[in-house]
């Protein structure tokens, strides 16, 4: 067992991906910031967190020293309600200090890499698709495509294949439109400021997503727990891609520190329960090491008890009665177990499977946050 993160990053990785079992325990933020400054030391230069791409652009400016006060970034940089965490505050407090008086080469930049939706519910891609065009100049009525901002946001218009407007005629020429804007903006790359061009593109693939994810939601399917597994893994597919795509920005600077529920990161299929059925998905992080093999590593976390998600000590039969770790450690001693029942869906725990501990590089796990 050790405490030091930076013993557990292979020499091939440049994508490292920390996950944690539940949103609800904050010890494991508390942690991840710790990990960053640490990895910072160890040549990592970015971060890529479970939030909207294009709204964790504002929260970039900040670290980099822009103009805007906190609680706005907080309040407008995070989606998913993580700016009203104290964790994810000290970080971004944390990383404007940091990057104060260092170098733009030297500095942690932010990212988000999750997809701008919920599972029941993702906004119009108007104002992201309008960002584009007006960076293009281009002459596009995307709200006369589109329409009223709010019929997008409604819950039943992706639960309820009959209330969605992602079939539209509007909707299908608004993805015609967005993926032609997408060959002219790699067109003009030459042409214009780098950091303005990547800009333009996160809201465009933004938009493009956004399209996607409400045109599966437009498919008549008579389950609907076979749409919520069609959402799920399209909302993991854009987060792969927007992993790529911050690598690729990022690639020349130093590696990425990727931190996100295991669900999303483990490097095999993903299981959520719903009702009295499993259904099953490919998150970002099988879809990443399936691709990227030795370049993407992934630390899978563990709980063992928690007030605050409302835990008792696991059996010590299952894998995380097994750790025995009194406060938390880091350990690639995988344990050998059986899944603990214990767990209600209520309390948000996914408990530790052979799925998300084959091929984990290492394993995170919080005996007892109070302790």
């Amino acid at each position: 067992m050790s405490q030091e993160i930076l013993d557990f990053v292979p020499s091939s990785c440049e994508l490292l991906g920390l996950g944690e079992p539940t949103h609800t325990e904050p010890a494991f933020g508390w942690l991840r910031n710790e990990f960053l400054a640490r990895l910072a030391a160890g040549g990592f230069r970015s971060i890529a967190l479970e939030t909207g791409r294009t709204a964790a652009l504002l929260v970039d400016d900040y670290v980099q020293g822009g103009p805007h006060d906190l609680d706005t970034v907080m309040r407008d940089g995070f989606t998913h309600g993580w700016g009203e965490k104290d964790h994810f505050r000290a970080l971004v407090t944390w990383m404007r200090d940091h990057n104060e008086k260092r170098p733009p080469a030297d500095r942690l930049t932010f990212h988000g890499f999750d997809a701008a939706t919920e599972n029941y519910n993702a906004p119009s891609p108007r104002r992201h698709l309008e960002h584009a065009r007006d960076h293009l100049g281009l002459d596009v009525d995307f709200a006369g495509l589109l329409g009223d901002d709010e019929r997008w946001h409604r819950t039943e218009a992706i639960m309820d294949y009959t209330e969605s407007p992602g079939a539209s005629p509007g909707a299908r020429q608004a993805r015609v439109v967005a993926d032609d804007m997408l060959v002219r903006l790699y067109a003009q790359a030459p042409e214009g400021p780098r950091a303005d061009w990547i800009r333009a593109k996160t809201h465009l693939t933004t938009g493009i997503g956004l399209l996607r994810y409400h045109a599966e939601a437009a498919v008549p399917r008579a389950d609907p727990r076979d749409r919520m597994v069609v959402l799920l893994g399209v909302r993991d597919v854009l987060m792969a891609e927007n992993l790529f795509d911050i690598r690729d920005v990022e690639a020349r600077r130093g590696r990425t520190f990727v931190f996100a529920h295991n669900a999303h990161l483990q490097k095999n299929p993903s299981t959520w329960k719903m009702g009295d059925r499993a259904v099953t998905w490919h998150g970002a992080g099988s879809i990443i090491a399936s691709l990227w093999g030795e370049r993407y590593a992934f630390i899978a976390a563990s709980l063992g008890r928690s007030r605050a998600v409302g835990l008792a000590d696991p059996d010590p039969g299952t894998y995380e009665g097994r750790l025995g770790f009194s406060t938390w450690g880091l350990t690639t001693d995988l344990p050998e177990g059986a899944t603990r029942t214990d767990t209600t869906p209520q309390q948000g725990y996914f408990p530790l499977t052979p799925a998300t501990l084959d091929g984990a590089d290492a394993l995170l796990h919080v005996g007892d946050p109070d302790a």
